[in-house]
């Protein structure tokens, strides 16, 4: 038996120990992508276990999340700190080896995937990375950046939609240097894929411009994966499909059926699976020490490659200073010196200017003030306002759009794919993104999104048109429960900027925040510059823009809404009622501050009404009544929308004159943030 079928088998048996150890998780795709795994990780993918952050390493990708057992015992085979301990705990609270990989949990995980199809998409972002990077600090016999994307996927990643839009774009970008295997089992939960999953996968691929080969025999034929992983690499115009043939569970009583799929194989199946490949059957969770010796060999050489990397870096600091410093801060996830000048500041002076005009602003000075911002918009650049003046759009050279070399990119309708994307090129280090789509897109790709916030990114989702302030395009595209979703969902900021100050603001904060994605709620009516807006405020999420001494009502509000509640004061202070006026930009910031400060500016017995031009959901914590909508929205124009849905300064106005004499009548107002709170 040479030693790579030895290594096969030993992952085929312990994928099958560790699954029944914890009596859950999915043993069959690890047992029949063995061989691919063996021959990706000992010939081709370059991961230094004592260095996991080396920048020029090879990036792998396991699309197909649900089979992460085979990911843990590679690094575990590796040098990476993952344990047979680790692998013990599978599945178990705690543990670093969860039920599908996760990027904040385990060392050498590149992207957390779970959802199907969303690690292919996010291979797609890692490979857009690593051109625009290799394009920024390349130089004449330096290749700084030359990493390979290797991924591996299966039959449900070929099925979800944000797979399509993702590789449609890789095609168009003619990336040479994204590999995918695709682990052609037909084999899906519901059994095999000729149920409803038929299409020619490989005619799809070559309409989108990829490379596509096939391995007949991916069960035994492991110099055909090699070879074709070898053409793959030669095609530098095009990515690569490899698409191999495998069965499911190779070696179980149930293999090539669905069986194996989800469930752990029987403790006499796994007996007969030892015996199958040469493994004491009574023995659990083992690996020979010839299989170590073999992996710590590759992980040697890869340790080898690093350090002529780090050699060549040395070499290229003294000849390009610049960009190697540029480079180092970048690695280590500092922002330039003095960015935050650069950030445009308004008085009430200034003009009316829609938020998105103004986020245009503050991009054209962090485009230049902050060399590694890279945005795009799924093909609504006109209306999102988010490419800057002298942008160049990241393009192949060959078709003359651009280079690679550009920050600007054309993600075309393709929202789900677009943010997907954007988590990818995030996790490659060196690079935020943003992009920009309607508020109320947001959702068509709300699983990446989610998964920004699950894996601790910092991307920034440039969301105008933000509320039923849009007009005309009506309910379809007036978001209303959006950011009631945004705001519920942890480790992510939702902003809703009422000005140019704290457009600013937002964006300051969105960057300061490096480990969790933000959204900017941006809106397509003009808006005035008002007096109190400041960019530092921003950051404490809620402050007083304006009040009187001893305020009778407070209103607070985001956004479009916080003139209206200005002007709502207004017409109160005309009738001798102390008011004060809250902005709210960042709900989840405010929640941040201590209670002393927010109430210091939600006082005790004081009432409170809010407003703003989406859900009334997730309101009352900060108000006793709300102003907002419980219906879905309307088509008209903008004014008369806000009129028909009594989101108007007089409303507020009487709203907030109901709610004082209410609790004239009823007694104390409620305290909003008791001293005391159950424990979350």
């Amino acid at each position: 038996m040479s030693i790579d079928e030895r290594c096969i088998n030993t992952i085929r048996t312990l994928a099958a120990d560790v699954v029944r150890g914890a009596n859950s998780g999915h043993p069959g795709a690890p047992m029949g992508l063995a061989p691919m795994a063996q021959v990706l990780f000992t010939n081709f993918v370059r991961i230094n276990p004592k260095n996991p952050h080396w920048p020029n390493r090879d990036r792998f990708v396991l699309s197909n999340g649900h089979a992460c057992v085979l990911q843990y015992i590679i690094l575990h085979f590796m040098g990476f700190k993952v344990s047979m301990d680790d692998l013990k705990a599978f599945r178990s609270v705690g543990s670093i080896t969860p039920g599908h990989p996760e990027r904040t949990h385990t060392q050498g995980i590149e992207v957390t995937t779970g959802p199907l199809g969303q690690g292919i998409a996010n291979a797609v972002g890692l490979a857009i990375a690593e051109q625009e990077m290799a394009a920024t600090f390349n130089k004449p016999n330096y290749p700084i950046f030359d990493n390979y994307t290797y991924v591996i996927l299966g039959d449900g990643c070929m099925q979800e939609g944000v797979q399509s839009e993702a590789c449609s774009l890789a095609g168009h970008l003619q990336l040479g240097k994204l590999i995918a295997l695709y682990d052609d089992n037909h084999i899906t939960i519901d059994g095999d894929t000729a149920v409803s999953f038929t299409e020619d996968v490989v005619k799809r691929f070559e309409a989108y411009g990829w490379h596509v080969q096939i391995v007949s025999d991916g069960d035994h034929n492991m110099q055909s994966i090699q070879q074709a992983i070898e053409k793959a690499k030669t095609v530098t115009d095009k990515p690569s499909l490899i698409k191999v043939h495998t069965t499911i569970g190779f070696g179980s009583l149930n293999q090539g059926e669905e069986k194996v799929h989800g469930a752990p194989l029987e403790p006499d199946d796994i007996r007969q699976v030892k015996e199958k490949f040469g493994f004491n059957p009574d023995e659990k969770y083992v690996v020979p020490p010839e299989v170590y010796d073999h992996y710590h060999k590759r992980a040697a050489q890869n340790a080898q490659y690093e350090e002529e990397w780090n050699q060549l870096l040395q070499k290229y600091a003294k000849e390009y200073p610049k960009e190697a410093a540029d480079l180092n801060r970048r690695m280590t996830g500092k922002l330039p010196d003095g960015w935050e000048d650069a950030l445009p500041r308004y008085t009430p002076q200034d003009s009316a200017v829609a938020t998105r005009k103004l986020s245009e602003a503050v991009i054209n000075k962090l485009s230049e003030a902050i060399p590694e911002l890279i945005g795009g918009s799924a093909d609504l650049t006109g209306s999102n306002n988010t490419r800057w003046k002298n942008a160049v759009d990241f393009q192949p050279p060959s078709t003359k759009l651009g280079n690679y070399g550009g920050r600007y990119i054309r993600y075309g309708v393709r929202e789900h794919g677009m943010f997907a994307i954007m988590n990818g090129i995030a996790a490659y280090q060196g690079l935020i993104p943003f992009g920009g789509t309607f508020l109320n897109f947001l959702t068509y790709g709300w699983g990446a999104a989610r998964l920004s916030a699950l894996s601790a990114l910092r991307v920034m989702y440039i969301m105008t048109h933000d509320s039923i302030g849009l007009g005309e395009d009506g309910p379809t595209h007036q978001p209303i429960e959006t950011l009631a979703l945004t705001r519920a969902t942890p480790n992510m900021l939702t902003f809703r900027p009422c000005d140019g100050n704290e457009t600013s603001g937002a964006y300051r904060c969105a960057l300061l925040h490096s480990h969790m994605p933000s959204i900017l709620s941006l809106t397509r009516q003009n808006l005035p510059q008002l007096e109190g807006t400041s960019i530092e405020a921003v950051c404490k999420g809620g402050y007083i823009l304006q009040s009187d001494d001893n305020p009778d009502v407070g209103i607070v509000a985001t956004g479009s809404e916080v003139p209206i509640a200005v002007e709502a004061a207004s017409f109160l202070r005309k009738e001798g009622i102390k008011v004060r006026v809250i902005s709210m930009p960042c709900t989840e910031l405010f929640d941040e501050q201590s209670r002393d400060y927010r109430i210091s500016v939600f006082p005790k017995g004081v009432p409170i009404v809010s407003v703003e031009a989406l859900s009334t959901f997730g309101w009352a914590k900060y108000s006793h009544a709300q102003v907002g909508m419980t219906t879905f929205g309307a088509s008209g124009q903008y004014p008369d929308v806000y009129k028909h849905f009594k989101i108007t300064s007089e409303h507020v106005r009487d709203v907030a004159k109901d709610i004082i004499q209410y609790f004239k009548q009823h007694g104390n107002v409620p305290e909003l943030f008791p001293q005391y709170a159950p424990a979350s």
